[in-house]
């Protein structure tokens, strides 16, 4: 096992002065973690940088895995931070007031997971989009794996793909109003569908759910609490 995890840092440091070598010229950022490498691409060398990486002998990177969106918006923030705590639970959802900085420079960003199987090894690549109208180029001409992954990103984040030679939505409905997975976009939605007996046919009204920052409520069967009046069953 010792031998396995040295030979995989002693793989990763390779990469790492690889991309330094041969990228330094294209203003990437190499950023290392234990047992991962990731590297950070401006987005105007999105696909020169990807064509090295796939042609490139010391590189190879065949195979794209994954291919996501990321909103950064209120970054390291969170609403369910607290140090009170009840018999019963915790109250959270103490700040419900963060700043999303919706249309910073980098509030968005794609992320590429690349396997190398001539090298076996991976590579994070991830390029930012800005908040405002986040695009980017699309690398269907390096991968063809990311046509899929870029409508799911393009569907949940309203990340654009210049290039894409058909970005429509995949998950949400045709009809669907905004990206679900930004930062600033409601839990409950903006538009829910019913079926009207009276038109025959399904219908879209605004959303009937209040918007609220639900609390989890925790429920500790076991001796700290015995006697403790909660209201709820022993063992619910």
């Amino acid at each position: 096992m010792a031998t396995d995890s040295l030979t995989g840092d002693a793989r990763l440091a390779g990469l790492e002065q690889a991309l330094e070598r041969h990228l330094a010229e294209h203003g990437c950022e190499t950023r290392s973690a234990p047992g991962e490498v990731t590297l950070v691409v401006p987005a105007a060398q999105l696909l020169a940088v990807c064509r090295l990486l796939r042609d490139h002998a010391d590189f190879r990177f065949e195979q794209l895995i994954d291919c996501c969106g990321v909103d950064y918006s209120a970054y390291g923030e969170t609403e369910w931070d607290t140090e009170a705590g009840a018999g019963v639970g915790f109250g959270r959802a103490v700040d419900r007031d963060l700043d999303l900085t919706l249309d910073g420079p980098e509030r968005f960003a794609v992320v590429y997971h690349l396997l190398s199987l001539a090298h076996n090894r991976r590579l994070r690549l991830r390029v930012f989009a800005d908040g405002a109208a986040p695009m980017v180029d699309s690398v269907i001409p390096v991968w063809a794996a990311a046509n899929w992954f870029e409508r799911e990103a393009f569907d949940l984040f309203g990340i654009l793909f210049r290039g894409h030679p058909d970005l429509r939505r995949i998950l949400t409905d045709y009809g669907f109003v905004g990206h679900p997975f930004r930062k600033d976009f409601p839990l409950s939605g903006h538009v829910e569908m019913r079926y009207d007996p009276a038109q025959g046919r399904v219908v879209y009204v605004p959303v009937s759910v209040v918007p609220r920052v639900l609390v989890p409520r925790v429920i500790r069967d076991d001796s700290r609490y015995a006697g403790r009046e909660s209201g709820v069953p022993k063992h619910a």
